[in-house]
């Protein structure tokens, strides 16, 4: 691969995916999109800041070969839903719409287990609704992974995932609760490397126990 696309570089999975990028020795540049400006030790990643409510004025930026796409926020981080919407959705597609206008072929998205256009939940129907908007899309090749809970150091404590990453293990090990393992993010990013490493085509959805079997 010559170059891939990290957006949500600074991000709990962004940041996996740049350094797993890296040590595979297999990309040529990796270009980190982030809000303010970064420094990497390795001489292959350039860091390329952008505005993202003016996202069209940074098309160049989103020219490669495949686009990692980790940007996310929470309700709590964002502080309404519509705020939320604007980061999880609305930043995603239009970096996704550049990109594929630019002729990127491969897309890989983080999504979330459970996502659905018809889910009762607001976080779990805009997942959804991103997952149809980009299959509309013209990549060559997406990637869409729907990891369940994801653990590892966040840049601030979330007192509810911390809860969860100490219940769920054990909870998951009852039957028909697998799906809601937790996993790190660092396994995430890890595969989402490999995959894009593979020379494939067409549209995959990668699930829970797809990428990490019990």
């Amino acid at each position: 691969m010559h170059k891939a696309i990290v957006l949500g570089a600074t991000g709990l999975v962004g940041k996996h995916v740049v350094w797993a990028l890296a040590e595979s020795g297999q990309v040529e540049k990796i270009i980190a999109v982030t809000r303010r400006p970064m420094s990497y030790t390795d001489a292959r990643v350039e860091n390329q800041v952008v505005r993202f409510d003016r996202l069209h004025e940074f098309s160049e930026v989103f020219k490669g070969d495949a686009l990692f796409s980790c940007l996310g926020t929470t309700l709590k981080q964002a502080g309404s839903l519509d705020a939320q919407r604007l980061v999880d959705f609305n930043y995603q597609y239009t970096c996704a719409a550049i990109s594929a206008d630019n002729g990127i072929e491969h897309y890989l998205l983080v999504s979330s287990s459970g996502a659905n256009t018809s889910s009762f939940s607001p976080y779990l129907k805009m997942k959804g609704e991103l997952e149809r908007a980009i299959d509309r899309l013209p990549f060559k090749r997406s990637s869409v992974f729907q990891p369940s809970l994801l653990l590892g150091d966040r840049p601030e404590s979330r007192y509810a995932e911390c809860l969860a990453g100490a219940v769920l293990p054990r909870l998951c090990k009852l039957p028909g609760f697998g799906r809601f393992r937790p996993i790190e993010a660092e396994q995430l990013a890890r595969k989402m490397v490999e995959v894009s490493l593979q020379p494939e085509t067409g549209r995959r959805l990668f699930r829970l126990s797809d990428c990490f079997p019990d």
